[in-house]
């Protein structure tokens, strides 16, 4: 496969700039709303925004369902800040009715670094980015607080795990698609490919 066709999860949080960071990563990128359109890509990017909302919007727009279907088939994803949230099997402190598409044998606590005001930019070092650290965006991230035997951690960052993939998904507590540096997206085209 030379240009995968990769969705971005488009029912809230920052999707214009996850479709600018996989093009930018060789990719043709598309808002995903609905099943149909969900049936159409290689892979999926869950980007950041509020995990209790994604939850109740995909159960409304239909795609609780097929999401947790082709991501157990072994469809790429790659999740961050709240997409992390999202792929994780189990939330320490989940909302009331919070569900998740799962994924990821991991447990996740929301808002670990703090509120909104507590946001901050770091460098951190990912296994399998070269060329330094990436700039990671944490903006209320959570962290990872356990993984299962299968999950490869890529990063830590003040001695929690900030980045993990477990087979097709990846996962980032922080938010890379703000940077302009583009090498996560990069490694998540790439996955998608070798998935093909």
């Amino acid at each position: 496969m030379s240009t995968p066709v990769i969705g971005v999860l488009a029912l809230q949080g920052d999707v214009r700039e996850h479709l600018i960071a996989l093009a930018s990563a060789d990719a043709v990128a598309r808002p995903v709303r609905r099943p149909e359109e969900l049936a159409e890509v290689d892979g999926l990017v869950i980007p950041g925004g509020e995990s209790t909302t994604i939850s109740k919007l995909a159960v409304l727009f239909g795609l609780m369902e097929p999401l947790r279907e082709r991501i157990a088939a072994g469809m790429p994803v790659y999740g961050t800040c709240a997409g992390l949230i999202m792929l994780a099997d189990k939330i320490l402190d989940p909302r009331s009715g919070q569900e998740t598409f799962g994924g990821i044998d991991m447990i996740v606590r929301r808002n670990a670094f703090g509120r909104q005001n507590e946001s901050f930019e770091a460098g951190v070092g990912v296994t399998g980015i070269e060329d330094g650290p990436v700039e990671g965006v944490f903006i209320r991230a959570p962290w990872v607080e356990s993984v299962g035997a299968q999950v490869e951690v890529l990063a830590e960052h003040g001695g929690h795990i900030v980045a993990v993939r477990q087979g097709n998904a990846l996962a980032t507590s922080f938010h890379p698609e703000l940077t302009g540096d583009h090498r996560i997206h990069g490694l998540f085209v790439e996955m998608v490919r070798a998935a093909s």
